[in-house]
């Protein structure tokens, strides 16, 4: 090979607005096509409310929501002749309303060293690829970051999480399969406090089929965190993926009744037509989501926007 073989440019990867539109596509257009049936040369009477709400429930955007956006609709454009192009741009002008009071960042408190943040959720829900994307943007803004691999039953997850360390330069504190996950978090946290970290994420089980068992050994990590600091972990993120629509209802309720779920994370939402079960869970649990996730890279997880997700949903420019 000589030193004059061609260098081939990398195309430049698209803006985030664009990717989110891209990775929203399977339910932007499920519903965009779905409003563009209804409202075709049309007026705004009953029949066409009916069918927008359960076009919307269809979308996994969940009953309630669906009856407030209709509501909403129909206070100022009943019996009015609508396009399909209005009727979606006044449905993202009321859903990023309905976001914006829970889109909130991930924002680590530089008062506790280290900031403890708790990652859970059911196996397959992305958690540890999560929790290596968050210290990737917890290093680009400059944080001294340690991770935990406390799915200590899994040894993909463990040795996942070390991957990440090396791409990131995060530090990983992991035991051999099978260790107890509450003496790893003791250990984490009490040399993360002596090196002075400013974040520890901690990965955890997520194994649903014995609840009773995973409930008691998440109630142990925290007991265990707390003997180190009384106020951690400061945050308790549960992971959820969209691709599971209303059962993501379901993992809330569990997973709440196990910790204190301070946020959310809702992944894979390039992979599924159910991205409007997000407003629906913020309608109903009012829990700030921290991050989205549409891709594989690192880049693809970013903090949640609740007017770029809602013109996103609606098949909408920015």
């Amino acid at each position: 090979m000589t030193g004059n073989a061609a260098i081939t440019e990398q195309p430049a990867k698209p803006g985030w607005f664009q990717r989110l539109r891209e990775g929203l596509s399977r339910s932007s257009s499920k519903l965009a096509t779905g409003i563009g049936d209804i409202f075709t040369k049309r007026k705004l009477d009953d029949a066409a409310l009916q069918e927008l709400e359960e076009l919307l429930i269809s979308a996994d955007l969940g009953p309630a929501t669906a009856a407030r956006l209709t509501a909403n609709l129909a206070k100022t454009r009943f019996n009015q002749e609508v396009s399909a192009e209005e009727i979606r741009g006044a449905l993202a002008k009321d859903i990023a309303e309905i976001l914006k009071p829970i889109a909130k960042p991930l924002a680590p408190n530089a008062q506790h060293k280290p900031h403890v943040i708790l990652v859970v959720g059911v196996n397959g829900t992305g958690k540890t690829t999560t929790i290596g994307k968050l210290a990737a943007r917890l290093r680009e803004d400059g944080k001294r970051v340690m991770m935990a691999a406390g799915d200590t039953f899994r040894a993909a997850a463990i040795d996942q999480l070390k991957i990440w360390g090396e791409r990131t330069g995060a530090t990983v504190i992991a035991r051999e399969p099978g260790s107890d996950p509450a003496g790893l978090a003791f250990d984490a946290v009490a040399k993360a406090k002596a090196e002075g970290y400013d974040v520890l994420l901690i990965d955890t089980a997520g194994r649903l089929h014995n609840k009773a068992n995973l409930m008691a050994e998440l109630q142990k990590v925290i007991r265990v965190l707390r003997k180190q600091d009384p106020a951690a972990p400061q945050d308790c993120l549960l992971v959820l993926d969209a691709t599971t629509g209303q059962n993501a209802h379901a993992q809330v309720e569990t997973f709440r009744q196990m910790t204190e779920v301070t946020g959310l994370v809702v992944t894979k939402l390039d992979g599924t037509a159910r991205g409007g079960v997000l407003v629906a869970l913020a309608e109903r649990f009012k829990l700030p989501v921290h991050a989205i996730g549409v891709g594989e890279s690192a880049d693809d997880l970013r903090p949640f926007e609740a007017e770029a997700f809602a013109r996103s949903l609606m098949g909408l420019g920015g």
